[in-house]
């Protein structure tokens, strides 16, 4: 088969390509609007109450008429994005007279996502295109791959990830004042604590670490346990973190005990909040599964696949400080450039959970707050628009995947488009795009299968 130009028009009409179940393309328009309404809103749903709940207090009225305003308004951007693709295809058809390689789906996909974008709230526009570029990241490498332009590279996301991090472990360092804020600078606190950020002194008039621990291990002592066994494990562990918080850290060590027991109970606990994330997930996401065959809860949760969160979790946060720890001993002085070598190290971690996902994503947002700080303190330019010009070139690098070569796409994303137009992607006519030697009525027929295709869901309009 001959395999023409990008740019050679491909002579079909949009009622066979676009919309081939309905000759009216007002009326496909109309009918993905409806779809999308329905699915958008429930989706938005389970996104802003879950948000209502994190907050962990009973929302207020006004919190509750801000919250819902917020929730029709992403269902308008997220349904306005579904609808609006359709109105550019058939559009651009009559405009033009046919299609190519570009015009099938990437060019009505930017200016569809153009439009939506301006429809969701601005503080919202940032994170919508963090996520987008994230997936379009996957997605063009896949595309590359697939064109021998590009070979895959053994651990390539944990590099990645190590170099994303040590960047942004260095931005959380170099922030001492917290003259810049994120909610991705909140994460690394939680995970490495306040004492790589700042200094954690000891108030005026207040107990010497000494003092504290003697208080500490007399309170033990003087606790009660109702079996001896109990009371002596007790005894032998407050004695054991007794030690270690009395062994030595560096004067330039800004957390409170040693450097040993920093370590380990940094770790610890870390590891533990992973473990307990897999071991509710697996609960709630499995459940049905454990209520009719019993057997897959011991299989399940005495699996290794189990502490793969807690052991990455755990093992990022011990590495990188007695990396730290240590090279404040080796040089007796302390700098942010230590977030490299330290960030470097504990990213060998990421083995443990490694996943293209996370590593992108932490990879954009780094390259975020580099970005954004770069601008606040005169370093860069601020270029206008440019969120809304990212979300839309993402976004339309997706939907063209999704249309021309589906294959390269995340099977994740590909589920989400099925959904949210009702399964009317996978009706529409690609064949006469098979000219382009990419086999995309295969690559159609293979997508397929990941989902339990049904028909279309009819929505009658007089």
């Amino acid at each position: 088969m001959q395999v023409l130009s990008k740019m050679t028009p491909v002579p079909v009409t949009c009622l066979e390509y676009v919309h081939p179940w309905t000759q009216s393309c007002t009326l496909a328009t109309a009918e993905l609007m409806i779809v999308g309404v329905q699915y958008c809103l429930r989706i938005y749903a389970a996104v802003y109450a879950l948000s209502l709940v994190m907050r962990g207090r009973i929302p207020t009225l006004p919190e509750l008429r801000k919250t819902l305003r917020g929730w029709l308004q992403s269902t308008a951007f997220l349904t306005t994005n579904a609808f609006s693709y359709s109105i550019m295809m058939c559009s651009l058809r009559r405009l033009l007279g046919s299609y190519n390689f570009y015009t099938a789906s990437y060019v009505p996909a930017f200016f569809a996502a153009l439009i939506s974008i301006m429809v969701e709230r601005s503080s919202r526009r940032a994170l919508l295109a963090l996520y987008v570029s994230n997936v379009a990241t996957e997605t063009m490498w896949n595309i590359l791959q697939s064109r021998g332009m590009v070979k895959s590279v053994p651990y390539g996301e944990i590099a990645i990830f190590g170099l994303s991090t040590s960047v942004l472990m260095y931005c959380f360092r170099k922030n001492r004042q917290k003259d810049y804020r994120d909610s991705m600078f909140d994460v690394v606190r939680f995970a490495i604590g306040d004492s790589e950020v700042m200094k954690v002194d000891v108030p005026e008039g207040g107990e010497s670490t000494t003092a504290t621990l003697t208080r500490e291990s007399n309170q033990r002592k003087n606790s009660k346990y109702p079996l001896p066994f109990i009371q002596a494990a007790v005894q032998a562990y407050s004695q054991l973190t007794g030690r270690l918080k009395a062994m030595g850290k560096h004067k330039l060590c800004r957390h409170r005990y040693g450097c040993v027991y920093d370590t380990l109970s940094s770790g610890a606990r870390m590891f533990s909040i992973g473990l307990g994330i897999q071991v509710v997930m697996k609960a709630v996401l499995q459940m049905r599964k454990f209520i009719n065959r019993p057997a897959l809860l011991r299989k399940t949760f005495l699996s290794k696949d189990i502490a793969r969160l807690g052991l990455f979790l755990g093992g990022f946060t011990s590495i990188y400080k007695m990396s730290s720890c240590l090279l404040r001993h080796f040089t007796d002085s302390d700098s942010p450039m230590f977030a490299f070598p330290s960030g470097l190290l504990a990213s060998a971690a990421f083995a443990f959970y490694s996943d293209k996902t996370i590593a992108l994503y932490i990879m954009w947002k780094t390259l975020q707050i580099t970005y954004n700080w770069g601008i606040e303190k005169g370093y860069l330019p601020r270029v206008p628009g440019f969120t809304v010009m990212l979300y839309a070139v993402s976004t339309a690098l997706l939907f063209h995947a999704a249309t021309i070569e589906p294959e390269n796409l995340r099977p994740s994303y590909w589920k989400f488009l099925h959904s949210i137009s009702g399964g009317r992607i996978c009706v529409m006519d690609r064949s006469g795009f098979d000219v382009y030697g990419l086999n995309t009525s295969g690559q159609i027929r293979t997508m397929m299968n990941l989902c339990k295709t049904e028909p279309i869901l009819q929505v009658q309009l007089s």
